[in-house]
């Protein structure tokens, strides 16, 4: 399994995914096509399937086109989270399971951000480096030291999501978030978790990193502030002590950041 960041728009990142077992791509919301589907055909690879975090167009908004590009005969399956998603052929509840040529995948849903918010955790059991065995796409719930906006949901929904859901994730999973936010991100984190050693560290590398995708759930669970609700330096500076409000205290601080 390999993956490949597209950079899209002014910030979102598109992905490829590549099936090196069964010579199948699957690209995760695609809303450029035109630079995904160059790198499928630069891997020889045939596209098989659309992924989708969510409904917002700079997310699902390339999906119509990108299924206009493909040969009728070669019928893209397309994944979301609920009717909003163009093109959709298969709409998901949490825990859905499915294979992508040797590929494992679990639909996580994760409310919060939006209501049609789908994060991809897959498993590749042919792997031999650890590295490429796990990786999750978490569209705009999860981001690098950040989160989503809550624009449908409620803290309690998103700290479902993020700490009873993603959290649970092996450790090396690797992160695919939706948006390069990190250095933004990791900089309020800084400010409401100022002691954290591994957040600074992080920050400083981030800081001249061209690319920071991916992360880890591990370093997540380090570093990000919405991941660590639960903590003294957290709930200081939120003001609360319950995690949830915790989570929707620091949303709010982020907001005006």
């Amino acid at each position: 399994m390999k993956v490949i960041p597209v950079p899209c728009l002014s910030d979102n990142y598109a992905y490829v995914l590549l099936d090196e077992a069964t010579s199948q791509a699957t690209v995760v919301d695609p809303v450029e096509p035109e630079k995904v589907m160059a790198f499928v055909k630069k891997a020889q690879m045939t596209l098989t399937t659309v992924l989708t975090t969510h409904h917002h167009m700079d997310h699902s908004g390339g999906n119509t086109r990108l299924v206009a590009m493909v040969p009728q005969q070669q019928k893209l399956q397309v994944y979301g989270g609920d009717s909003r998603i163009p093109e959709m052929t298969k709409q998901l509840q949490d825990g859905d399971e499915f294979m992508l040529g040797s590929l494992r995948v679990r639909a996580i849903q994760t409310f919060g951000h939006t209501t049609s918010s789908i994060c991809y955790y897959i498993q590749d059991p042919n792997a031999t480096n650890s590295d490429e065995q796990r990786v999750v796409f978490t569209g705009d719930t999860l981001f690098v030291g950040g989160c989503g906006r809550l624009f449908e949901g409620s803290p309690a929904d998103m700290y479902e999501s993020l700490n009873r859901k993603l959290a649970k994730l092996p450790g090396d999973t690797k992160v695919y978030a939706g948006h390069e936010y990190t250095r933004s991100n990791l900089a309020f984190a800084r400010s409401v978790d100022p002691n954290n050693a591994a957040l600074k560290e992080k920050a400083e590398w981030s800081a001249s990193a061209a690319c920071t995708m991916p992360s880890t759930i591990a370093e997540e669970l380090a570093t990000n502030p919405f991941m660590r609700v639960d903590q003294p330096a957290l709930q200081q500076a939120a003001g609360k002590a319950d995690p949830v409000e915790v989570l929707g205290a620091i949303r709010q601080m982020k907001d005006r950041f």
